[in-house]
């Protein structure tokens, strides 16, 4: 079964794959995870903001945020893998495609520290002291223009 790679703005996107793309990030962060938190933070509707996700047979299988931070560096976030669909690679396609997208602009992430090591394999670097957030360690990484 191929997967798909879709890259929209929120105007762009329909009710039914916004709601799917939610669904995918409630279900990861805010249920698999025990993090309650605002999920939806207002980021999503903002003009500069692009969704990637990855489809395979229609269904979501892998999503992340590319948000336009004030100071033109790219943020990337809400990198989530479906759990019937971890192990097959796709966390690697969805920042191969994100990065494309990306391009030449300086780019961060929050990355959650069990991750950096992935994250790093990308080109990016850690970018500052950890924390925890949601009782989750994180460490922030920055990635800069070759």
């Amino acid at each position: 079964m191929p997967v798909e790679s879709h890259l929209a703005g929120f105007a762009e996107l329909d009710a039914r794959t916004f709601h799917d793309l939610l669904r995918l990030r409630i279900d990861v962060f805010v249920v698999e995870q025990s993090c309650p938190y605002p999920e939806l933070d207002g980021r999503d509707v903002e003009p500069g903001t692009r969704h990637l996700w990855l489809t395979r047979d229609g269904v979501v299988v892998a999503y992340l945020r590319i948000l336009a931070d004030p100071d033109g560096v790219a943020r990337i976030g809400r990198v989530v893998v479906a759990p019937a669909a971890r192990g097959a690679g796709l966390a690697g396609a969805l920042m191969t495609e994100a990065l494309a997208a990306v391009g030449d602009r300086p780019c961060v992430l929050e990355a959650q520290t069990h991750l950096v090591g992935f994250y790093a394999g990308h080109g990016f670097a850690v970018d500052g002291p950890g924390y925890v957030e949601d009782g989750i360690p994180h460490t922030p990484m920055r990635r800069n223009p070759h």
